[in-house]
């Protein structure tokens, strides 16, 4: 699974140099940003396909120095919150095969991506300052009907990304879809 870093990220992470991405299937990328929620650093995980998205908040420097292992932290955190196993998680990961940080994955995907951070915006008043998980910002986010990059026409991103799951081979309870 490719992490594509936005040049914000890279430079608040003080990453000089990173590879383009080599996967092209963009269901296996996911695009990630620093936003500033409420003056404090965080993360936006943006799927490249699906538009699906997820923030964590309020990130220490330790946490934005172990990226990888936030990032999956938090990409468990979201699955479980709209229904996903951790047995089709791991499916999914397995399916990834690892974790490598590389550039974003294209003008498009940056596009949606920076749709997403104005939807994050526009919800910001669900935000919990409690915690780095924001599961009601992330339903608000992924359940508003838009576009994306991997997909024709409007559809929520959350139905998206479960749809490609279950394309891959991954199945849900008949009340997560």
């Amino acid at each position: 699974m490719e992490l594509g870093l936005t040049i914000p990220l890279q430079r608040h992470l003080k990453i000089r140099s990173i590879p383009y991405g080599e996967e092209s299937d963009r269901n296996f990328c996911w695009d990630l940003h620093v936003i500033t929620l409420n003056g404090r650093a965080s993360l936006l995980a943006v799927h490249c396909s699906s538009r699906y998205a997820f923030i964590l908040f309020d990130l220490n420097w330790s946490e934005w120095n172990s990226l990888g292992d936030v990032f999956l932290d938090g990409l468990h955190s979201t699955f479980q919150s709209i229904g996903i196993s951790e047995e089709v998680a791991a499916k999914y990961l397995r399916q990834a095969d690892g974790l490598r940080l590389t550039k974003t994955h294209g003008r498009r995907e940056v596009a949606y991506l920076n749709r997403v951070w104005e939807d994050v915006l526009a919800f910001d008043y669900t935000l919990d300052h409690s915690t780095r998980e924001q599961p009601l910002l992330d339903h608000a986010v992924n359940t508003r009907r838009c576009r994306c990059a991997g997909f024709s026409g409007e559809d929520t991103s959350k139905n998206r990304l479960l749809k490609f799951l279950q394309g891959v081979g991954c199945v849900f309870p008949e009340d997560a879809i």
